[in-house]
């Protein structure tokens, strides 16, 4: 048989498709960790040779770290790499958990409201997701206690990426190289929801930032830092500004909820926050208190973007207590919100301090190919282009 020019070279063009070859995963485990005689990659840090107590006081420059989890394989990581950056997750598969936890972002996504399947506002901010391996509970309103709980609001929700259970597991199970990858990074026959939770949770634990210019200086270089740099670090730690009560070192929070009296934008109306999942009065308005961690890189702040920089942000907490409060609104404020009458000059040495937490060093490769033959990080694009369409501000 005679075959065309043409036709070769389709053939040739076929059987050299990168979505045809087959994706294995990795069997080195992150750089934030290292593998133990199980094979599994445990959490290596230098903060695990301080035995001061993580919880206690305003968190001295060699403070130990809170509770984390580790103890995952290579393969399990990396096949939650491969999950958050597939699109195949969401309903119309034009969503990936990048869409909102963008790595060149601080893992958030630049918006004061993020976006959902359906390319409607949510309520709030994406957060950032590096060190949530030290989180006691999670988004904003503290309602979740671990990663495993968290997963199923961004997957299931209608508003976000509204997916089903039923049709999330046919999907993977309809992927040869998704069962065999599955198959690869656990024991029993897969994939399952299980299965599928433990290696998102997985990758996400193995977001570990603790390595930025301040952490050298906490480690006794303390060159890493400048003058007025340090100076914004003694400014954070006073007793005047206290600032490091509640964004505690070393993991610039202490993760409890805290009502800030924030103002809304654009007269929107109050967010209850933490009183809408605990039903407590007394927690109207309050929200979780964030790591301080490579903000730098993850503006607008607050739980719905409410200050466009850190500038802005830093100086809210001089302006009063309680003057952002909603008229008619009886808000019990954190002890700690007072009015510390900072300089113009304090306030510039904190936000340069604050810049001296970013460190992506450890940042994950986006993967080059999916098990889904979707292409990587074309929500996230896609969903900017729409963004900016709108005319709303970007902060990308």
């Amino acid at each position: 048989m005679i075959y065309s020019l043409r036709t070769l070279l389709l053939c040739v063009a076929v059987s050299w498709s990168p979505l045809l070859a087959a994706i294995e995963l990795s069997g080195y485990c992150p750089p934030a960790t290292r593998i133990d005689e199980q094979g599994r990659c445990q959490l290596h840090s230098q903060y695990l040779q301080y035995a001061s107590p993580h919880d206690k006081g305003v968190g001295g420059l060699k403070t130990g770290l809170p509770p984390w989890r580790d103890g995952f394989t290579p393969q399990q990581i990396d096949l939650g790499r491969l999950l958050f950056f597939d699109p195949l997750l969401s309903a119309n598969q034009g969503l990936a958990c990048s869409s909102c936890h963008d790595p060149a972002l601080g893992f958030s996504d630049g918006r004061r409201k993020s976006l959902g399947a359906n390319g409607q506002a949510l309520a709030r901010s994406a957060p950032s997701l590096w060190n949530v391996t030290f989180m006691e509970r999670l988004l904003w309103d503290g309602g979740q206690p671990s990663l495993e709980a968290q997963m199923q609001g961004p997957l299931y929700s209608p508003h976000e990426m509204g997916n089903t259970p039923d049709t999330l597991l046919a999907r993977l199970r309809a992927n040869a190289s998704y069962t065999q990858l599955f198959n690869t990074a656990f024991t029993g026959e897969g994939p399952t929801l299980e299965q599928l939770s433990s290696a998102l949770v997985a990758f996400q634990s193995s977001l570990v930032s603790l390595n930025s210019r301040y952490d050298l200086y906490a480690h006794g270089l303390h060159s890493a830092l400048s003058p007025r740099e340090i100076s914004g670090l003694n400014v954070f730690r006073s007793f005047v500004a206290r600032c490091a009560e509640c964004h505690t070192p070393p993991t610039f929070t202490n993760q409890q909820i805290a009502v800030l009296g924030v103002p809304e934008r654009d007269g929107a109306p109050l967010d209850i926050g933490a009183q809408g999942v605990s039903g407590d009065a007394s927690q109207r308005a309050g929200f979780r208190v964030p790591s301080l961690r490579n903000s730098a890189l993850t503006a607008p702040y607050m739980h719905a973007g409410n200050f466009d920089s850190l500038r802005e942000a830093v100086a809210f907490y001089t302006a009063g207590r309680g003057h952002g409060v909603p008229e008619g609104e009886d808000l019990k404020l954190h002890w700690h919100i007072w009015t510390p009458e900072l300089s113009d000059r304090e306030l510039d040495d904190v936000v340069l301090f604050l810049g001296a937490l970013t460190d992506q060093s450890f940042l994950p490769t986006i993967p080059v190919e999916l098990p889904s033959g979707l292409a990587p990080g074309r929500a996230v694009a896609a969903r900017r282009q729409q963004h900016d369409s709108t005319g709303e501000q970007s902060h990308d």
